[in-house]
């Protein structure tokens, strides 16, 4: 029996490819994740003591600056909090995403496999982390008075496939762009660390109310899921803001069938 492969239409997702190469995908997930913990003490704690970290760093600093009504409802820790676990969600699946290619490159020559599998298992590790962390996070916000309120069920979700569109575009654009030109892999943390400094993660946007700052911030395609991610927490959104971040997400997300 033969069998012929063709290139895919560019305005084809390859979303059944995906789902019929759902046991490669587990593997490619299951196999990093190991690798990621390989010889560490602590292990899945770090998915939590990273952001943890952090965010007693900040409030030591910042938090003494930021006021409650600053942060829309927040306190300055709870604020933080839900910020760096949202953050380290889009970063570890950002920078998971973009090197993916390349470190897959031997295995990309040698089989056939929807491609599609590389970039979004990468992100399924950086989700672990994620729901690890998240739930550990549930009960220190209580602790802080930023329970989850009753729309949580709605913006929480949202918040994440936001994020994953986030990561995801980003992500395959700069990996499909790694394959040709290899500085992108010195290039990435700095995007990322851009992108962190110009993203409500630590700070508020009402903290700098210039007109240009705001709709540069509101551009930020993590600018959405930040702020929906805290309105489960009781933060005080407007939604007709978030329209432009979650464009810049689609958009992005939107190239990879013609990348992959």
């Amino acid at each position: 029996m033969e069998y012929e492969i063709k290139p895919r239409h560019p305005l084809n997702p390859g979303f059944s490819e995906l789902w019929q190469n759902r046991e490669l995908l587990y593997m490619f997930a299951l196999r990093d994740i190991k690798v990621k913990y390989k010889q560490t003490y602590l292990g899945i704690a770090w998915a939590l003591l990273q952001p943890g970290l952090m965010t007693l760093l900040f409030t030591l600093g910042l938090g003494r600056i930021i006021n409650v009504s600053t942060c829309n409802g927040l306190n300055y820790p709870a604020f933080a909090l839900s910020g760096f676990v949202l953050w380290n969600l889009f970063a570890t699946g950002l920078s998971n995403a973009g090197n993916s290619m390349v470190s897959n490159a031997a295995i990309i020559k040698k089989i056939y496999f929807p491609r599609l599998v590389i970039p979004v298992s990468s992100f399924l590790v950086a989700f672990v982390d994620f729901t690890i962390a998240l739930c550990i996070m549930l009960p220190v916000m209580l602790f802080l008075n930023a329970g989850p309120v009753l729309a949580a069920w709605f913006y929480m979700p949202l918040s994440i496939l936001l994020c994953f569109l986030a990561a995801f575009g980003l992500g395959t654009f700069l990996s499909a762009a790694n394959i040709k030109y290899r500085d992108v892999r010195y290039v990435l943390p700095f995007i990322t660390q851009a992108l962190f400094f110009a993203s409500p993660v630590i700070y508020p946007l009402n903290l700098n109310p210039k007109a240009w700052y705001t709709i540069l911030i509101r551009c930020n395609p993590m600018y959405a899921p930040l702020e929906l991610f805290r309105a489960a927490f009781g933060y005080n959104i407007n939604t007709m803001h978030l329209w432009p971040s979650i464009a810049c997400s689609l958009f992005f997300c939107g190239l990879w069938p013609v990348l992959l």
